[in-house]
Formats: C-alpha cells, structure tokens, sequence
C-alpha cells in the first residue's frame, strides 16, 4: 500500500472507531444517526468497514475490538490471557475507542506506545532520556550492545548520551550525545535538532547532518533544506502549546491531535489570528480560552464530539 493510501485507510478507520464508540455510548441522536447513515454511503470502502467494525464488537463485548485484534493476532499465551482478564473487567468502556485514534496494528504491537492526549517519559537502558508525545509508538533494542529505538507512529524527542539509531519509515536518524525531536507525517518525517548534531540518513539519496537549531523534514528521497528554530523555546515535553499570531486552523489540527473523538470547526474561522500559551493537559480549557478571545462559538454535541462556529452578532 502506498504512503498515501494508508494514511487514508488509517482516517477512514479512525472515522469508523469514533461513529462506533458515539454509538455504543448512547449519543447519537436523530440528526447524528442520520450523519452516520451518509458517512456510511459515502462508498463501499465505508460500508464494509463499518460492517467489520461492528462484527468485531459484537464479538469483543467490552473489549476495543482493535486491542482484541491485537492481542488474538499474536500465539502468546500471556496476551491470551490478558484477553481473557480484561472481557471480564467492566471498566474497559467502548468509550475506550476515543482514546485508541485507530493506531495500526504494529502500533499495538510496539514495545512502548501512547494513547490520544497522553504523554510519556522515560530512561533509556543506556541513560538516554526518552519521551513520546500522543498518539506514538515505538519499538526499542538495545541487547548485547545496540542502540537502536524504531518509530512506528508519532512524535518523541530524545536526549542521548551516546550513540543511538532511530529507524523511521523514511530513513535513519543517527545521534550521538545530541537531542533531537523525531515526528512522522504523511509528507515525511521532520527532524529538529535541539543539542549537538545529528546525521540523516534517506532510503535513497546522500546522508545530511543538522546542527542544534535546524529543522528539516527527511523523505525517502532525501532531505529537504534546513531551517531555523528556537531550540529553546518551550513545547509539548513540556506540556505547552505555544502559538504567536498562527491561523486558528493550523491551531485547531495540532490540537485536534490531543483531543479523544471529534473536532470540527467551521471553515470561516481558518484565518483568525490566534496568540497564547497553552496547556495541553486542559484542551477543554484551550477551547475556552479560544472562545474568549476569539469571536467563535464552542459547541459540545458530547464531550467527546465538539464543533467550533463562527460567534453569532447580536442585533
């Protein structure tokens, strides 16, 4: 499968999990039911993966039918059992759903992993100091000498002691007592370079190194020019989210990457001009924030399915 085409396999799943989990809550109303029938229309892509959808549901109970996949996929008997505890612990919602995003399987299958909104850090075997951003997975070896960590999706930032190889699906990232910030996006993986330097390496093409303060993005094809950036400047390690004079829209689809279940705004309200600091643990919060600032309305449908329109002139 093409770059392309998954990532727009990977939306459509991801669609698919947020109408499933809005129905097993009990939120959908005649208007929602309704939406739900378009979306299913909208192909037979739609359709028969809602089909599948709801197949796995009703197999898996109380269990998200991704991580019953997952788990099934695999001849371990530990996750086999695992299985087995959690269809037995009520607790495991379908609301779980919102906060799974439809990582892939290998996502699942990864050493370490985060869910929408979460954020984690850790020490490295080595000493190094790991931490991934939401919605991130990673596989990490470091037997009998190697240092070697594997993004599989997401964002983390790392802060080595010593030499260590990350394997993104572009290429290789090389560092050696440097930190460096590593995001996947559909266009290729962007690079920045907080301390030291670091070498990258593309599936095609010559290796290109980045100094503390370049940013660049690596393709397979090779690595784009480097640009500046304030390495100092606070961000999501930190749990902030810095904007100076940023069009709402490209706010509102950075925050939209913390938030479980849907976000949608009108098309008017692109352009706005927003400035502020903000708290990524509260994007209610930064909703309301926005909504104090900004001449824009926040509408929550459910906590969990929440739209933004342009604020209404009162007469």
């Amino acid at each position: 499968m093409s770059a392309p085409a998954e990532v727009g396999a990977r939306q459509l799943a991801r669609e698919a999990a947020q109408w499933l989990a809005l129905q097993d809550a009990g939120q959908l109303d005649t208007e929602q039911a309704a939406a739900l029938q378009r979306w299913r229309a909208r192909s037979a892509a739609h359709e028969a993966l809602w089909q599948k959808a709801e197949g796995l549901r009703q197999r898996f109970a109380q269990v998200p039918a991704p991580l019953a996949v997952a788990c099934l996929d695999r001849p371990d008997p530990d996750r086999r059992r695992v299985l087995g505890q959690m269809l037995g612990v009520g607790a495991l919602l379908p609301l779980a759903w919102l906060g799974y995003r439809q990582l892939p399987l290998d996502g699942w299958r990864a050493d370490l992993r985060t869910a929408t909104g979460e954020r984690r850090g850790l020490t490295l075997p080595d000493g190094s100091r790991l931490q991934l951003n939401t919605a991130t997975a990673v596989n990490l070896d470091f037997a009998e000498g190697r240092h070697w960590l594997q993004l599989v999706q997401g964002e983390i930032a790392v802060d080595t002691v010593g030499p260590l190889q990350v394997q993104t699906r572009d290429g290789l990232v090389r560092v050696q007592g440097a930190g460096v910030c590593v995001r996947e996006r559909a266009q290729g993986c962007v690079v920045s370079v907080t301390r030291g330097q670091v070498s990258l390496q593309p599936l095609a093409g010559p290796a290109v190194r980045l100094e503390a303060g370049q940013r660049a993005t690596l393709s397979a094809s090779g690595v784009t020019a480097s640009q500046p950036f304030d390495a100092q400047l606070p961000g999501w390690q930190q749990g902030l989210l810095i904007v100076d004079d940023q069009p709402l829209g490209d706010l509102l689809r950075e925050l939209d990457r913390y938030r479980p279940g849907l976000l949608r705004w009108d098309p008017a309200l692109e352009q706005l001009a927003a400035t502020g600091t903000f708290q990524l643990d509260d994007t209610d919060r930064i909703l309301a924030l926005l909504a104090a600032s900004l001449p824009l309305q926040v509408h929550y449908r459910t906590r969990y399915w929440v739209s933004l329109t342009p604020r209404k002139k009162i007469a």
